[in-house]
C-alpha cells in the first residue's frame, strides 16, 4: 500500500476534526451491520459523503502487549468471573471467564471515556458507569453524564447529568436500588456543570443535588456505611486547569459527612489540615465501619494520611504520605480482611499493614505503574486485581508475582502514521505511557497479526512517529517534554537526537507533545520544536536553530484560574503541565522549500516564507477565542499559497470545533467548520494528497 493511500485512508477517517471522546462505531452503519438510510442521504454535488464509506469497517490491528489506562474496575459479587473493566478511552470491557477473553460492551455510546464503573449490590445486571475520566491530567477526556445497563451491559441508556464531564463515584444503596448517589467532580476546565453530590431515589429517572459548593467545587469520592447506608462520607473537590496553569485545591476542597442519607451534611475539620485543601481520596472498613481512612492533598506539605475511629468526629494523621500526584491517584482501598492493611493507588503501589502510620512499596517489578483501580477478593486477600496506565494486572500470592493481561487492546494513540514498507505498510505512533510503537498492517500468517508483531521504537509517553519517507527502517519518534529518537529496525538501536540549547539562548521550553516533521523536500531535513525552530540536515545528529522565540512570551504565573491570581503556594500549582510557550504544530509547504508554518499553545500562527530567515505572526483568526491552542497547521499539496489550520480551545471549555483555511500564505483566513458537532473540539485537519 503506498504511502499516497494510506494517507488519503487516514484523512478519511480525521477529516476536519478527531472528537476526543468520540464513539468507535461508524456513524454510517447500524450495530446490526446495516447501513443506516438516513446517514447515507448526500449532497450529490460532494466529492465524499456517508455514502461513501458505508462498505467501510474499521478491523482492529492491536496491539495489546502494552494494553491500555485503565480507571475503575468492578467485580461481580455473585459470580468473580464476571469483570467489568472501565478505560479512559476506550469505554467498557467486560469478562465472564476471569480474564481468559474480553469483550467490549460500550462501543455504540456517544462517549467511549469512563470515570467509574458499579454493579448493583442486589441485581447483578444492573450496571451503573460514570463518563468522563475521574483524573485532572494535562491530557483527559470528557464525559456526558451517568450510564446505566440493565442487562449485564449489553445496552445502555443516558440518564442524565449530562454537563458532568468528569464524574468520580456512583454508590447504591443496597437496601434499595432505586437510591443512587453520584460524585460529580464536574468540568475541569470551566466552571459550572453537573457539579457537587446528586441522588436519585428512582433508579436513576431523576437527580436531585444532595450536596452543592460553588460552580468551582465538585465532589470526587464518596463511601457508604456498609452497616446504615444512611451514613455517608463525601470529598469536595475544587480545581481547575487550563492550557499553561493548573491549581488542584483551594479553600471550598473538604471533608463532609452526612447521617442522613444526603438530606444534611456536616463539614469535618477536627484533626485535619487547616491549609487549603486538595483532591481527598476516602476508604471505610468493612468490618468496622466506625473507621474511615482519608489520604488528603494539601497546601504547604501540610497534606497525609489520616485515620478517624469515631466516624469521623476527630481524625488522627498517621503519616505524611501522599500519591505522587492527587489529581491522578488519591484512591485507597481497605482489604476486607483486614481493617489495618490499606492499598494506596499510587505511580508505585504503596500498602500500609498498621493502619497507616507507615507505607511500603509492593513488588511491581514485572508491572506497569501509574495506578488507578483495584480490587481485593473478600474471600482471599491474596489475591488481588489491579487497573493502571498499562492494563490489567493479577496476582495470587498478594503483589509478590503478577500475571498480565495481554487481551485487552485499549492502547490510546495521539498519533499516528504509515511508511511504503513491502508487502505490508506498517503504522506507527505514539501512545499514552505505552511507548511508540510499530507494527504491519497484516502478515502472511494464517493466524494474522499478534502482538509479537509489534515494536517498541521508544520508551516513554509517545506523539508524533514519521518513517523515513525514503528509508522505512528509519523511524524518528518522539516522547514528552521534547525526548527525540531515531530508531533504525535493522539493528534496534535507538539514538538520542534531541536538539540542546546554543550559547545565548533560553532554556528550552518543549511542550509534553512537541511538534516535528520530516521536509517533503529532503527526507534528511527535520524540523523540530521548543519556543524555537530547529532544523536538522543530518537526520537529527546535529541541530540549527532557525527562529527567535515564536511565542506570545507570557508569564503564566500571572494568569487568573478561576477567578484570581494564585500564588506559589497554591494546591499542586502548574503540576503535570506543560511550560507555557511552545510551539504544537508545523508544516511546510510540499510544493514551495522554506514555507514553513508554526502554531504555538498560546494561539499564534508564524509563517517564514525563506526557511526561517524571516517570520511574519498572525494573532487573530475569525471566529476564534484569543489564545486558543493551535493543534494542527496543514500545507496544501496542491497550492502553494492554501494553508489550513485546526484551533484546539477545550481547555476554557469551549467544545466548539475551529477550522479554518488561508489561500494567502496565512495573511486572512475563512472558518471550514461548516456543520461539525458543535461538542467536538477539533483536534487534526487533513487534505486528501490524491490528485482530484
Amino acid at each position: 500500500m503506498k504511502r499516497t493511500t494510506a494517507r488519503l485512508f487516514a484523512a478519511l477517517l480525521l477529516l476536519l476534526s478527531i472528537r476526543l471522546h468520540a464513539a468507535t462505531t461508524p456513524v454510517a452503519n447500524k450495530p446490526d451491520g446495516k447501513t443506516d438510510p438516513k446517514a447515507a442521504k448526500t449532497d450529490k454535488g460532494d466529492k465524499y459523503d456517508a455514502g461513501t464509506f458505508a462498505g467501510l469497517s474499521l478491523r482492529n490491528i492491536g496491539p495489546a502487549f502494552t494494553s491500555g489506562r485503565i480507571i475503575d474496575l468492578a467485580i461481580d459479587p455473585r459470580d468473580t468471573r464476571t469483570w467489568y473493566i472501565a478505560t479512559a478511552g476506550g469505554g467498557i470491557w467486560k469478562t465472564t471467564n476471569a480474564g481468559t477473553t474480553f469483550f467490549p460492551v460500550f462501543d455504540d455510546e456517544e462517549t467511549s471515556t469512563i470515570g467509574c464503573i458499579t454493579i448493583d449490590p442486589n441485581d447483578s445486571l444492573v450496571i451503573w458507569a460514570g463518563s468522563g475520566e475521574n483524573n485532572s491530567q494535562r491530557s483527559v477526556s470528557w464525559g456526558n453524564g451517568v450510564y446505566k445497563s440493565i442487562d449485564g451491559g449489553k445496552s445502555w441508556k443516558n440518564v442524565g447529568l449530562p454537563k458532568s464531564e468528569h464524574i468520580g463515584k456512583i454508590v447504591v444503596d443496597p437496601r434499595n436500588s432505586n437510591v443512587v448517589y453520584v460524585a460529580a467532580q464536574g468540568p475541569l476546565w470551566n466552571p459550572g456543570g453537573d457539579r457537587g453530590l446528586y441522588k436519585s431515589t428512582d433508579g436513576g429517572k431523576s437527580w436531585k443535588s444532595s450536596l452543592a459548593i460553588s460552580e468551582n467545587t465538585g465532589v470526587s469520592d464518596i463511601v457508604m456505611n456498609p452497616d446504615n447506608p444512611d451514613i455517608l462520607y463525601a470529598s469536595a473537590y475544587q480545581r481547575r486547569r487550563h492550557v499553561g496553569t493548573f491549581i488542584n485545591g483551594g479553600p471550598e476542597s473538604a471533608l463532609f459527612q452526612s447521617t442522613d442519607a444526603g438530606a444534611t451534611w456536616n463539614k469535618l475539620t477536627t484533626g485535619l489540615p487547616k491549609e487549603d485543601l486538595g483532591r481527598i481520596g476516602l476508604a471505610i472498613s468493612p468490618k468496622n465501619p466506625k473507621l474511615v481512612y482519608a489520604v488528603v492533598e494539601a497546601a504547604r506539605k501540610s497534606g497525609g494520611f489520616f485515620r478517624s475511629k469515631d466516624g469521623g468526629a476527630n481524625w488522627e494523621k498517621m503519616s505524611s504520605y501522599t500519591p505522587g500526584g492527587a489529581m491522578y491517584y488519591a484512591e485507597i482501598f481497605v482489604d476486607p480482611n483486614d481493617d489495618e492493611r490499606i492499598y494506596s493507588m499510587d505511580v508505585w503501589i504503596r500498602v500500609s499493614d498498621n493502619g497507616g502510620k507507615s507505607f511500603r512499596r509492593i513488588e511491581e517489578t514485572f508491572k506497569h505503574p501509574d495506578n488507578h483501580a483495584m480490587w481485593i477478593d473478600p474471600g482471599n486477600s491474596d489475591h488481588l486485581l489491579v487497573g493502571c496506565d498499562g492494563g490489567l494486572y493479577e496476582t495470587f500470592d498478594r503483589t509478590a508475582t503478577w500475571d498480565f493481561k495481554r487481551n485487552l487492546p485499549i492502547t490510546q494513540f495521539y498519533r499516528i502514521s504509515a511508511d511504503d514498507a513491502l508487502p505490508f505498510y506498517h503504522v506507527y505512533g505514539g501512545t499514552q505511557d505505552n511507548f511508540s510503537l510499530g507494527g504491519p498492517s497484516r502478515t502472511a500468517k494464517a493466524h494474522g497479526i499478534t502482538n509479537d508483531d509489534w515494536y517498541v521504537t521508544l520508551g516513554g509517553d509517545g506523539f508524533r512517529s514519521i518513517p523515513d519517507p525514503k528509508d522505512p527502517n528509519i523511524i524518528y519518534a518522539e516522547s514528552q517534554y521534547g525526548g527525540l529518537g531515531r530508531y533504525d529496525k535493522r539493528t534496534g538501536e535507538s539514538l538520542d537526537i534531541q536538539p540542546q540549547p546554543k550559547p545565548g539562548m533560553d532554556p528550552l521550553r518543549f511542550n509534553w507533545d512537541s511538534a516535528l516533521i520530516v521536509s517533503p523536500h529532503n527526507s534528511n531535513r527535520l524540523y523540530f520544536t521548543a519556543q524555537y525552530l530547529f532544523r536538522s540536515d543530518d537526520r537529527g545528529s546535529s541541530w540549527t536553530p532557525v527562529s527567535g522565540d515564536l511565542t506570545r512570551k507570557i508569564d503564566r504565573s500571572k494568569l487568573p484560574v478561576m477567578g484570581r491570581v494564585w500564588g506559589i503556594d497554591a494546591v499542586s500549582r502548574n503540576a503535570s503541565t506543560s511550560f507555557y510557550g511552545n510551539i504544537v504544530s508545523l508544516s511546510e509547504s510540499p510544493l514551495k522549500e522554506g514555507l514553513i508554518y508554526v502554531g504555538t499553545d498560546d494561539g499564534l500562527v508564524q509563517v517564514t516564507e525563506d526557511g526561517g530567515k524571516n517570520w511574519r505572526k498572525v494573532e487573530k483568526f475569525p471566529g476564534v477565542p484569543e489564545l486558543s491552542y493551535v493543534s494542527r497547521l496543514e500545507a496544501s499539496a496542491h497550492d502553494a499559497n492554501t494553508v489550513y489550520a485546526a484551533f484546539d480551545n477545550h481547555k476554557t471549555g469551549d467544545f466548539k470545533p475551529y477550522v479554518l483555511k488561508s489561500t494567502d500564505r496565512g495573511a486572512t483566513w475563512t472558518s471550514i467548520a461548516g456543520d461539525l458537532p458543535q461538542n467536538g473540539t477539533s483536534y487534526a485537519v487533513v487534505e486528501d494528497h490524491v490528485d482530484p
